[in-house]
């Protein structure tokens, strides 16, 4: 689904010559990026992608953009992708809910709406490259591109980043790889640009901070009602108030009396139910994702292979055995069990500190 130039006939005239596209987001990381790869002497353009929210936050958003672009003096592109974005992005975050997974957006949008768009307006353009502020190193094994983790132990992104194509990733550049967070934030400032240093991005861009559960009830699909919270027997603890309002781990707001905390281990969306048990029965050994892709686009031949596991983002990847199972699904078995993994999660497996690839997490087994 292709993006719409807010004003097509002022897209034609600017025409800019560029050699790099570069999202600009109104934030720090996008404006840092554009600032190193113009003082490396590239020919940068920006692109600002509109996406869902309110309409306030969008303009506020578009304004800050210009004045960095402004600031650095390169030219600004606005590409309107709200339908794209609703449509690979937003439709499937609902469903996901609704049928008991807990999705991760942010994969979904680089793979499907973000890097394939920047590809095309670079093309438009005739720009060879294209670049983001992902915390993340791109680099080349041979001739297979391959996205490592970057320098920031706490800001690194290449979890997100491993349903990329090896088409995109031998013409993207991550400018802050290696660089931390509070690097980038002091670098900005010492460049004076236009931005608010120690001011993130929301983490669900489209929530606008706003409660997931609501964008879920907006809907045209109706939502379940309330329905019973079971421990593991099936015996009633408690009424929940609909299934997709819970996500696996989750402790506070179960509303059951009980001298022990109870946590969600599984959403029934079938059944309109949540089963809760005590800490220690969320620990899992083994775990099945479907759709996995190889990162770059080319697959292993091995069946078996020891990796670094990562079941979420802020999750520290454990040392696990992945087992090809089927052309796009693995199983994976970790030395030690992990506590919450989740379905609809991403399941990111690593050499070290390269990734190898991905997939979706379909189910956990209980140790």
């Amino acid at each position: 689904m292709e993006a719409r130039p807010i004003d097509p006939e002022a897209s034609r005239r600017m025409n800019p010559s560029a050699d790099i596209l570069v999202a600009v987001s109104g934030g720090i990381d996008s404006a840092l990026t554009a600032a190193i790869l113009k003082r490396e002497g590239r020919r940068v353009c920006g692109v600002h992608f509109l996406l869902p929210g309110r309409e306030n936050l969008r303009e506020a958003l578009i304004a800050k953009t210009r004045r960095i672009c402004e600031h650095l003096g390169i030219p600004l592109l606005l590409r309107d992708v709200r339908e794209a974005f609703r449509t690979e992005v937003i439709t499937p975050f609902r469903a996901a809910y609704l049928s008991g997974l807990t999705p991760n957006p942010c994969v979904l949008c680089n793979e499907r709406v973000k890097f394939p768009q920047l590809a095309v307006e670079a093309d438009r353009l005739g720009a060879p490259l294209i670049a983001t502020g992902h915390y993340a190193i791109a680099t080349a094994e041979g001739s297979r591109p391959v996205i490592a983790r970057g320098a920031d132990p706490g800001k690194e992104q290449s979890y997100f980043l491993h349903r990329l194509s090896g088409g995109l990733l031998t013409r993207t550049r991550f400018p802050l790889g290696a660089m931390t967070k509070a690097d980038a934030e002091r670098e900005a400032v010492r460049l004076g640009l236009p931005v608010e240093p120690g001011c993130e991005s929301q983490e669900i861009c489209f929530l606008g901070g706003a409660d997931y559960r609501d964008l879920i009830q907006e809907s045209d699909t109706p939502t379940p009602a309330t329905g019973r919270i079971v421990d593991a027997r099936g015996a009633t603890v408690g009424i929940h108030s609909g299934a997709y309002r819970y996500t696996i781990g989750q402790r506070h707001g179960l509303g059951i009396a009980s001298p022990r905390p109870y946590y969600v281990m599984e959403i029934r969306a079938q059944q309109n139910e949540v089963v809760v048990g005590r800490k220690e029965d969320l620990y899992s050994s083994r775990v099945a994702a479907e759709s996995f892709v190889w990162t770059g686009g080319i697959g292993r031949i091995k069946t078996k292979i020891e990796v670094l596991a990562q079941i979420r983002y802020r999750h520290r990847a454990a040392p696990a055995v992945l087992e090809v199972t089927g052309p796009d699904r693995i199983l994976l078995t970790f030395h030690e069990p992990q506590w919450a993994v989740t379905p609809g999660q991403a399941l990111v497996c690593y050499d070290r500190e390269t990734v190898l690839g991905g997939g979706w997490i379909v189910r956990s087994f209980q140790s």
